[in-house]
């Protein structure tokens, strides 16, 4: 019995090392492609926001100074400030619409197929196609939003000469384009809740709002979580629906770190300075990454 299990191991050895070299050779292509697209691009940038240049001659070595330089730069708070708030007005409404409109779609309401292709084909137009769409509606001279309102007896509203109306008309243009699809992460969440619970729960005399309340919020919380880190990581990552749309205008009043950083490596060519904000960008977009993984991570040894 043990001389037969010696004379296996070698073979079991030899289909595990087949086993691992096909596994090998089905992501190798994929983890080059990785490392030169993604991974060398981040470390070039890392490097260069230790530099100063602007693309002529040899970078010069400056150390912290363009974090530092970050720290004293009223246009960078003034920039985070507006992501933050774009973030904090965008994510509790997309998500708040897209479970609102799941549960709908998931219920009684009629032409759901007609209703999903609606809310989801902004998904599939580009994030620069849709700006460009949100251009023709709020243009300020004679955009289709202001002429209805005109033709309602209101007046125009400056939503390119006023920071203000210019921020509320990128984070309603943002709304439209994201609800789709925290509707479809919801409307999968919605399947796996049990009718019975409803049925039980409708039984013992609990209304709609009730059942809404008690039962499909609480077990759609894995979406729910999932969704709000998405939307923040995106959120901090937006650019050019900005950049179209209001080019971060009227003066920094909707610039976000997204184009700030692109003002500053591209257009004014401070390399090392655009290079630092896209540092900053990345961090925080690593930081909610980890706090989805550990999350999720300690959710599963509990279940």
């Amino acid at each position: 019995m043990t001389a037969l299990s010696g004379a296996r191991r070698p073979g079991r050895r030899a289909a595990r090392l087949r086993e691992n070299l096909v596994g090998w050779a089905f992501i190798g292509p994929n983890l080059v492609l990785l490392s030169v697209f993604l991974l060398v691009p981040i470390l070039w940038a890392v490097q260069l926001s230790f530099q100063e240049t602007r693309g002529f001659g040899d970078p010069e070595w400056v150390g912290g100074a363009n974090y530092a330089r970050m720290v004293a730069d009223p246009v960078f708070w003034q920039t985070l400030g507006n992501t933050v708030l774009f973030t904090v007005v965008t994510v509790p409404v997309e998500m708040a619409l897209g479970l609102g409109l799941a549960v709908l779609l998931d219920g009684v309401l009629p032409a759901r197929r007609t209703w999903r292709t609606m809310l989801v084909l902004p998904m599939v137009i580009s994030g620069v196609a849709s700006a460009m769409i949100a251009v023709i509606l709020f243009t300020e001279a004679n955009g289709l939003v202001n002429k209805v309102l005109r033709a309602l007896g209101l007046g125009a509203v400056p939503w390119q000469s006023d920071g203000a109306f210019a921020m509320v008309s990128v984070i309603v243009t943002m709304i439209w384009l994201r609800v789709g699809l925290n509707m479809i992460i919801y409307l999968a969440g919605l399947q796996s809740v049990s009718p019975e619970l409803h049925e039980a729960a409708e039984l013992d005399g609990a209304g709609a709002w009730q059942r809404f309340r008690s039962i499909t919020v609480p077990l759609v919380g894995p979406s729910t979580f999932f969704l709000l880190v998405l939307n923040v990581i995106a959120s901090f990552q937006v650019f050019d629906l900005v950049f179209v749309l209001t080019g971060g205008g009227p003066g920094y009043s909707t610039s976000v770190l997204g184009t700030y950083a692109y003002r500053n490596g591209f257009q004014i060519r401070e390399q090392g300075y655009g290079a630092a904000l896209g540092v900053v960008i990345l961090v925080v977009t690593l930081a909610f990454t980890v706090v989805q993984w550990r999350t999720n991570r300690t959710r599963d040894l509990t279940e």
